[in-house]
């Protein structure tokens, strides 16, 4: 995936310095080319933009005043002539801080920060739960968080609904449609009025009936065609 790039600067020397830099790395995109922060405001509320290298001194709009009105800036690399508003850009959490003329080794240093700083964040997403992996449902006046992969099948209890997992059951207030519409119904089927079961959980068929850890639960006769080509691929 290519790391998206916005440099913003009022002087066209300075622009094609950094553009010249940029080409001798592949996974880095350049997106566009501002002279005014306003300009880039645009760009940036329409773009997913994944750095910026801004100026500092430019006109309508100086580059720190732009980074302190963003609510969620890109890393930012400040490219400027001046040093003294070095501690003023790192108290904004700006990545770099690159004093012009910028070296092509000064470049690299700051393009390598780019790249572990987005490895890590990537690292950081990979390891939270996917919000498609579990719902949460109310048991006994708490919400209970519940990995589909942990359910064994759910069975209906009139007013309520029992979801058998490996771990523990739980039992709370809603009924087999309703839950259907939260499961990825590409992992479960409702096999009986009374059932929906995990496809993955299947232990074996016998007859019209599935077998879960032991468990017997009948498919019904308006289920059954549904029921055995999800489980079997055909209809047994």
């Amino acid at each position: 995936m290519k790391i998206k790039c916005l440099i913003i600067d009022d002087e066209p020397l300075a622009i094609n310095v950094i553009k010249k830099h940029l080409t001798s790395f592949e996974n880095f995109k350049l997106v566009a080319t501002h002279t005014n922060a306003v300009d880039a405001y645009n760009t940036l509320s329409q773009t997913a933009i994944d750095v910026i290298f801004i100026d500092i001194n430019m006109p309508k709009i100086n580059g720190i005043d732009f980074l302190k009105n963003l609510t969620n800036p890109p890393l930012t690399i400040i490219t400027t002539a001046y040093r003294e508003y070095a501690v003023e850009g790192f108290e904004l959490n700006v990545l770099d801080y690159l004093v012009k003329p910028i070296s092509f080794q000064r470049f690299l240093k700051a393009i390598s920060k780019v790249n572990d700083k987005l490895s890590k964040n990537t690292a950081n997403d990979n390891s939270l739960p996917n919000p498609n992996e579990f719902a949460f449902f109310k048991v006994d006046k708490k919400m209970v968080k519940v990995f589909f992969k942990d359910i064994l099948y759910i069975e209906s209890l009139k007013d309520y609904v029992k979801i058998k997992t490996i771990y523990e059951d739980f039992i709370t207030h809603k009924n087999l449609i309703s839950i259907t519409k939260i499961l990825p119904m590409n992992k479960f089927i409702r096999i009986h009025k009374s059932y929906i079961i995990s496809v993955n959980q299947v232990e074996s068929v016998v007859g019209n009936t599935v077998q879960i850890t032991g468990k017997s639960i009948p498919i019904g006769r308006n289920y059954q065609k549904e029921a055995k080509i999800a489980i079997l691929g055909s209809e047994g």
